[in-house]
């Protein structure tokens, strides 16, 4: 973690009178349930994906293709969570979505949390057949967001994203950081 960024291990910080449906640009952080390393490992400071892993990396990708309001930044998939840019268009684009059946586009509720829910969703979805465990959870119940300022604080989030891999071993979601309620 650095002290550049806010600490994900505190409660959201969504602001109260803020609609997260508002174009513009949002950094996102969701972890794994129990913070398990469910999608493989970093190596020589670069993460390589596990199958459920290539899961939770395929399924974010297709959110821009699900949804047209969407447009997808810089982000990496992570041993148990995932940091993304995303921004929202005031005027989505005609794009492929339109194309999807009708079951595979957006709902129309173009917020940040239902992108996310969605994401999980569908992750989750795909993991558990993979698993063959259909009822077991996959994703921490909520999820850390920061809009997106300026760009300069644009540019600082995209190198902390970048990083992630090489600065893993003291990233606060590493398992050795990691506080159980059991300590």
């Amino acid at each position: 973690m650095t002290a550049d960024l806010p600490d994900h291990n505190r409660r959201s910080i969504r602001l109260q009178e803020y609609d997260y449906a508002q174009p513009g640009g949002y950094f996102v952080t969701i972890c794994t349930h129990d913070h398990k390393c469910l999608f493989g490992d970093v190596i020589d400071s670069e993460m390589r994906l596990n199958e459920l892993g290539g899961i939770a990396h395929a399924e974010w990708r297709r959110t821009a293709e699900i949804r047209s309001e969407i447009a997808l930044d810089a982000f990496v998939i992570m041993p148990n969570h995932m940091h993304a840019v995303v921004f929202i268009a005031d005027d989505p684009p005609t794009s492929s979505a339109a194309a999807l059946p009708r079951t595979l586009r957006g709902t129309g509720h173009r917020s940040l949390s239902a992108l996310v829910a969605g994401f999980k969703a569908a992750t989750t979805r795909r993991a558990n057949a993979l698993r063959r465990r259909p009822i077991v959870p996959f994703w921490q119940r909520n999820y850390y967001e920061h809009i997106v300022r300026n760009e300069q604080d644009l540019e600082r989030i995209r190198q902390y994203v970048a990083d992630n891999p090489a600065r893993w071993s003291e990233d606060g979601y590493h398992p050795s950081k990691i506080r159980t309620s059991v300590e």
